[in-house]
């Protein structure tokens, strides 16, 4: 079977559409899927938005009225370069607000010194580069502060607002030292979350070392289509396939998946296959990371921008 010059793998294709239907009901209801894979490990949500820590920076940035764009800069590259709740709310909770005009890196950064005495402040979700090469340090936070002020010297804090396209975000970020294809990407999506970007989640997407394995397990010969192609044929699919598997996929708001979606499923399901179709690892790898119930209740929100409305 092909389409758009895909060659699909037979057993492994379907994988994709099964493991979105069924990852969104566990989203939905816990346990309700039935999946014996889904419940031991740990998988994102199908729509990055609901994950709970963008559902942080949502509701604690992106969406907090008041918060200039200058502002609501500094504070979503800060809360990204660490991408954990509990290290955003250490700083906020010995700063304050943290705003561009009272921004002390100098300040945040010997905090940070004592912070990380006694506690990891860095997520494991994805890495952040050491920085070592382009700002000298062997200590990693500190360059990223130094990160961090070259973007304010080079201005990003007024041009990201006056990029249209999402790409264009991404090539901003991409310009900073230590800043790759996939951290520049991520960066560029949560920016066009907030209301002050014209840009949205449907125009540029970048494909991640997880999502290039996801795709090289579905497909035996993407003919003359590279990675992105890849994922937008996904998008673009999306009703056709749940539709020919039979599959009735719950749109959050009536909002389909869109691209980052699709490259993170890609991703998901290059996991999940590990231990579904053991056989098509080129490398002996397993999934990490086993799900663990947490039960702090989210009140999910989407950015106000999107103007959705959804419950869970």
């Amino acid at each position: 079977m092909k389409i758009h010059s895909l060659t699909i793998n037979e057993k492994s294709y379907p994988e994709y559409w099964i493991f979105a239907y069924n990852r969104q009901l566990e989203f939905l209801e816990r346990g309700k899927s039935q999946d014996s894979i889904l419940n031991k490990y740990k998988f994102t949500n199908c729509y990055r938005f609901t994950d709970r820590v963008s559902q942080h920076l949502i509701k604690n940035i992106i969406n907090r009225e008041g918060l200039s764009p200058q502002d609501t800069f500094v504070q979503v590259i800060l809360f990204k370069i660490f991408n954990k709740i509990e290290t955003w709310e250490s700083i906020c909770c010995e700063f304050g607000n943290t705003n561009f005009e009272k921004l002390d890196l100098s300040r945040l950064q010997l905090f940070l010194d004592n912070l990380k005495q006694n506690n990891k402040i860095y997520s494991a979700a994805y890495i952040m580069p050491s920085g070592l090469k382009e700002f000298g340090s062997r200590v990693k936070h500190h360059n990223n502060l130094a990160m961090i002020k070259l973007m304010i010297t080079k201005e990003l804090h007024k041009k990201v607002w006056e990029k249209q396209n999402l790409r264009e975000i991404y090539e901003l970020f991409l310009s900073i030292p230590s800043i790759g294809k996939f951290l520049a990407y991520q960066y560029s999506i949560d920016i066009a979350y907030s209301k002050y970007s014209p840009a949205e989640e449907h125009q540029y997407v970048i494909a991640g070392p997880g999502a290039e394995r996801g795709i090289k397990k579905c497909f035996m010969d993407t003919g003359k289509y590279n990675l992105q192609d890849v994922i937008k044929i996904m998008r673009d699919h999306q009703h056709d396939e749940f539709s020919r598997l039979g599959l009735d996929f719950t749109f959050l708001g009536g909002r389909e998946l869109q691209l980052i979606d699709c490259q993170n499923i890609f991703c998901e399901v290059d996991k999940y296959l590990r231990v579904k179709i053991p056989e098509l690892n080129k490398r002996n790898t397993k999934i990490k990371q086993i799900y663990k119930p947490n039960n702090l209740k989210i009140n999910y929100e989407a950015p106000q921008k999107w103007n959705l409305n959804f419950l869970v």
